[in-house]
């Protein structure tokens, strides 16, 4: 097997090999212009890491891997639009850049290209990566919608919050790493097992994006910090500060992220003071080590020498100190 950045390097020499050139410009020039912002390319290294746990060649998975890049980034542009944000990775978002109908457009023929993508590969195998690539992107729907309706209700539970990140980010995490699986051909177990460990490392991924969200170094993020408490998202951090306050706080809380003001500095600033006051700061990154700890012991199960469980376990210890 290889490091993180030889795959990070595999992986990009081969997305600059899928130049899409193609009329019309304004469809497919706003896709190039999303997958070439860089990012750390998490989701597709899973995928060739994937396959190399299972003693495949990281190459055949090169396609899967792709595939998931392509998606990951046509749920962004939506994600952006809905957001209404205007940076990504610190430049400009696709609809920021072009216009509103062209972010809808090109983010639709983004996921019409990934599928495309599985059609490299034999029917059986085909089969099961579309299969696996259809259930994935519905639940990736299914949780943007939660988060959506989240915005608007003051009585989201724990419970509820982290079943919408399994579906809007971990289900994505866990299906990269099982369709490196699947191209290597491994056991119905084996491929489920790392599944799980994709899922528990997907949701302390998210909980850490919603943390850099409010805490985040603005020079590295890339992202606008502070933007969730803008749009009053109720993340976990939002849900452990209420939980933690006394019921005249909490309801100070609420109010708070009922406002939508035209400059939201202050707004973030109390937001961050009272997350760390009540303890939700602590508590979150109490939660992010847990699932990762909870995808350690699924590596435990697996089928696979010592060493490439420490490759795995590498990766997830650093996900859990990122700062980007």
């Amino acid at each position: 097997m290889h490091d993180i950045s030889q795959y990070q390097d595999f992986f990009i020499q081969y997305l600059k090999t899928q130049s899409i050139n193609k009329e019309p410009k304004n469809l497919y020039e706003p896709i190039e212009y999303i997958l070439s912002l860089g990012g750390k390319r998490m989701r597709p290294v899973l995928t060739l890491m994937a396959s190399e746990v299972f003693d495949t060649d990281y190459k055949a998975a090169l396609p899967a891997a792709m595939a998931v890049e392509v998606f990951h980034n046509f749920s962004l542009v939506h994600d952006d639009i809905m957001d209404d944000a205007p940076l990504r990775r610190g430049q400009e978002t696709v609809h920021e850049k072009w216009d509103l109908n062209t972010g809808i457009l090109s983010g639709d023929a983004m996921l019409i290209l990934a599928y495309q993508y599985f059609e490299q590969y034999e029917p059986a195998v085909f089969r099961d990566l579309a299969k696996l690539f259809s259930k994935t992107a519905l639940e990736v729907c299914e949780g943007q919608q939660w988060d959506v309706v989240f915005e608007k209700r003051n009585d989201v539970t724990i419970p509820e919050y982290l079943k919408m990140i399994e579906y809007k980010t971990a289900v994505l995490v866990a299906a990269a790493m099982k369709m490196g699986a699947i191209v290597a051909k491994t056991t119905e177990k084996e491929a489920d097992l790392i599944y799980d460990f994709g899922l528990n490392l997907g949701l302390a991924f998210q909980l850490q994006d919603d943390y850099l969200d409010a805490f985040g170094d603005p020079e590295t993020f890339g992202k606008q910090v502070g933007g969730d408490i803008i749009v009053n998202k109720k993340t976990y951090l939002y849900l452990k500060a209420r939980e933690f306050s006394s019921a005249e706080k909490a309801l100070a809380l609420e109010k708070l992220f009922s406002l939508q003001l035209d400059d939201n500095t202050q707004k973030i600033t109390t937001a961050k003071t009272i997350f760390n006051e009540s303890g939700a700061s602590k508590a979150t990154q109490d939660a992010i080590e847990m699932y990762t700890f909870k995808a350690f012991e699924t590596l435990e199960k697996m089928d696979i020498n010592a060493e490439k469980k420490n490759i795995l376990r590498t990766f997830g210890e650093n996900l859990m100190g990122r700062k980007v």
